[in-house]
């Protein structure tokens, strides 16, 4: 142990408090900066690592994923711990994060039982997108089970105490076990595998913990022993909860998603089926023809059939000239003209895009004509990533995307509401 609580740094303002975690490859401590008089988290290589061969390693690894998740922060990602600063104290590195006020989900789990499907969803959904963000970066978390997701008092879900040298493996092991072994693939034990399905796993298995209230059965057991993983459904989870957890779970990592991405597209409830059994008649009060956006979306051409959506939704709105709409062209766009449009994409989607598609999930988040609202129902289709809006040129285009994610040519703006209040949807 090299810090003791009370004990006050050299190097910076800070005041050991409490020490709240030894692990495998890092210590954190909680400290109080003296002079702002405010609470943080510390955190250090772990010393016990000291006389490995590859501490030296871990130290530059600790170093560089301390750099490049300091970016992340720059853009406020909602469901990263922010790094604040990194200083040297007595030859050790130091990271310096903020203290999430909140409980873990573990805790949550225990204190409540096991959670709704669609909150526990709503939780691993917030941590999976980080993820995203963080493997596109390089870096694989290699620990996200439920002591590591905390939960802030407005919903939050934040994703703590970033793995160290998740490419690397001691070749000294320290009093405990670098990663929590109840939610880790087999592979990380025997190989200390650094692959995102490492992190895939986890989560599911951290979710399969939220919606079941029991933890899950070891993967060295399953995958050496045999023992069976008690089927998530067996405690009333809903079938594409389960089916989802199954998927991230697999014994072996090439029969999981490869990408975090990926695995978050089973995530989704599916939607009840209207699509129509019938040809979609193309109605429209001014005698717009909707030939050619029925055709594209019977041809699978998702990113062209967007575009001829605006252009036939300004067409209606008699906005053509403009370019745009009004919140009062809106209010008043054709029904009949939305409703075939709406069928259109429900229809040749089955089911997965569509307007009404996109209300039902904006009733779902409160049904509100609000930026809050906006910002949430942005975030679920997909149109909003940590905190930022996506262009067009980083949306999916393909029916892996989430659910509502098209159309979006005629969407967006703080009309959008309006337009998923019709009544006609």
């Amino acid at each position: 142990m090299l810090w003791t609580p009370g004990q006050i740094l050299k190097t910076r303002p800070y005041r050991i408090d409490t020490i709240l975690g030894m692990g495998g490859f890092g210590m954190t401590y909680k400290a109080t900066h003296l002079q702002l008089n405010y609470q943080v988290v510390l955190k250090t290589p772990n010393l016990s690592l000291q006389n490995d061969a590859e501490y030296a390693n871990f130290v530059r690894r600790f170093i560089r994923e301390g750099q490049i998740l300091a970016k992340f922060c720059q853009n406020a990602h909602p469901g990263i711990v922010r790094i604040s600063d990194l200083f040297e104290e007595k030859s050790l590195y130091c990271l310096v994060m903020d203290l999430v006020v909140g409980q873990s989900l573990f805790n949550a789990v225990q204190q409540q039982g096991r959670l709704p499907d669609t909150e526990a969803v709503a939780i691993i959904r917030q941590i999976g997108e980080a993820l995203s963000d963080v493997h596109q970066a390089g870096i694989v978390h290699r620990d996200a089970h439920p002591g590591n997701i905390m939960l802030r008092p407005n919903g939050q879900a934040v994703l703590i105490d970033f793995g160290l040298a998740s490419e690397l493996r001691p070749t000294i092991i320290s009093s405990r076990h670098p990663h929590n072994p109840a939610f880790a693939p087999w592979e990380q034990h025997i190989e200390g595998s650094g692959k995102p399905t490492v992190d895939i796993y986890a989560l599911a298995a951290s979710l399969y913990y939220a919606v079941t209230g029991k933890v899950p059965t070891a993967s060295l057991n399953r995958h050496f022993r045999n023992e069976a993983l008690p089927p998530a459904k067996n405690f009333g989870v809903k079938d594409w909860v389960n089916l989802a957890i199954e998927k991230g779970m697999a014994d072996e990592a090439e029969k999981r998603p490869q990408s975090m991405q990926y695995w978050l597209s089973y995530l989704q409830e599916p939607i009840p089926s209207t699509i129509p059994s019938v040809s979609v008649q193309l109605k429209s009060v001014l005698g717009v023809d909707y030939t050619r956006l029925r055709d594209l979306l019977a041809a699978g051409k998702w990113k062209e059939a967007d575009g001829e959506t605006l252009k036939v939704m300004l067409k209606a709105a008699r906005h053509e000239k403009e370019g745009d709409f009004y919140r009062e062209s809106i209010e008043n766009f054709p029904c009949d003209d939305l409703r075939t449009i709406d069928q259109l994409w429900v229809k040749y989607s089955q089911g997965r895009f569509g307007f009404s598609v996109q209300k039902k999930i904006w009733l779902e988040i409160g049904g509100k004509v609000d930026y809050e609202t906006e910002c949430k129902l942005d975030d679920r289709v997909g149109w909003r990533k940590g905190g930022q809006w996506l262009d067009k040129s980083n949306l999916t285009w393909n029916k892996q995307a989430p659910a509502g994610h098209l159309p979006v040519g005629g969407g967006g703006g703080g009309g959008f509401g309006v337009l998923l209040s019709h009544q006609e949807l």
